[in-house]
């Protein structure tokens, strides 16, 4: 806290500029003689006495500020006493209590008003780095998790591996990283192209080829894969409820592996619409480099496989900061 206000009295006869700083407030000798319109010997005077006798103590009482003053034609800067709140009490008392009521009354107020909404503030900042090193937890346990229950390759442990760095990095929980926050930003990228169930299918038969030609791949065992394809385009009241580009490539991947539509290469059906989709809407590299990697796809759509579904979000807001991390 370290704001400044004018006080004025009830007959708005009196203006004090007053300093609030350390959760308290802080007068100079001729702020005081202006706000008990008394002379500033008498209110030294006074002071004196509240230090000598131990009412107070000055140095948790009296603070120099650095003030600029006009003398003359020069500004001078100079580290001028000024006096907290109980001082100003204490001198009110011994003077003018009536306006030394007023005055504490309205200070008072004032510093509620500060605390309420500095606890606020901070109270916060602690959630958010509360849900913040929750969220990377959820994300090591996963990754244990993916590590534990399929026997992975060197080059697939490396992307689990640099998926989690890179996660780790985006939730800014430490100040020497890159001061991101994992939320979803607002994109400025454009939609050029909408995946559509036919030219889906169409890319998938293509790919079969390349697996072999097994009669398995790719043979849906439901209508949940275009329900997959729609999902990506939901709306509410009118607005889509995924509006950037990067966000629906990640419920797109994540929305295939769940679903489970395919007798046989569900994980690999999904990490290649994800790519196409991407490249489709002139996302998938930057500056001659794919955003995410291939050992990073294939650790992304292994987590998202071993994932709960209680872990939708979090899976979503990686996949998403990692594709802008690199715009």
């Amino acid at each position: 806290m370290n704001e400044i206000e004018i006080y004025k009295d009830k007959d708005n006869q009196t203006q004090i500029e007053v300093k609030f700083e350390e959760d308290t407030v802080w007068l100079n000798q001729a702020q005081l003689a202006d706000l008990f319109k008394g002379s500033r010997t008498n209110i030294v005077e006074h002071i004196k006495n509240i230090y000598k006798t131990g009412e107070l103590e000055e140095l948790s009482t009296c603070r120099k500020f650095r003030q600029v003053r006009k003398e003359g034609k020069r500004s001078v800067e100079r580290q001028i006493d000024h006096y907290n709140l109980d001082i100003i009490i204490s001198v009110g008392y011994r003077i003018n209590s009536k306006r030394g009521t007023q005055f504490r009354q309205w200070a008072t107020q004032r510093l509620k008003e500060y605390l309420v909404k500095g606890y606020a503030i901070n109270e916060k900042r602690l959630q958010e780095a509360e849900n913040r090193f929750n969220e990377l937890k959820q994300a090591i346990q996963l990754f244990d998790k993916v590590a534990h229950v399929k026997e992975i390759s060197g080059s697939e442990a490396q992307g689990l591996l640099k998926v989690l760095s890179d996660f780790t990095v985006a939730l800014n929980i430490l100040d020497q990283y890159d001061h991101q926050t994992l939320k979803i930003k607002k994109s400025k990228s454009k939609e050029v192209f909408r995946i559509a169930y036919k030219e889906a299918i169409k890319a998938v038969e293509g790919l079969k080829n390349k697996f072999g030609g097994s009669a398995l791949f790719g043979n849906e065992k439901d209508k949940s894969f275009k329900g997959s394809l729609n999902g990506i385009y939901q709306t509410f009241d009118g607005k889509d409820l995924y509006p950037s580009v990067e966000e629906k490539a990640a419920h797109l991947l994540y929305f295939v592996v769940k679903n489970h539509s395919f007798t046989d290469g569900n994980k690999r059906i999904a990490a290649f619409l994800f790519v196409w989709f991407l490249d489709r809407n002139n996302l998938l590299y930057h500056q001659g480099k794919k955003v995410i990697d291939d050992n990073a796809l294939v650790a992304l759509t292994l987590m998202i496989a071993e994932s709960n579904p209680d872990d939708m979000n979090m899976m979503i807001k990686v996949i998403v900061n990692l594709i802008n991390n690199k715009q």
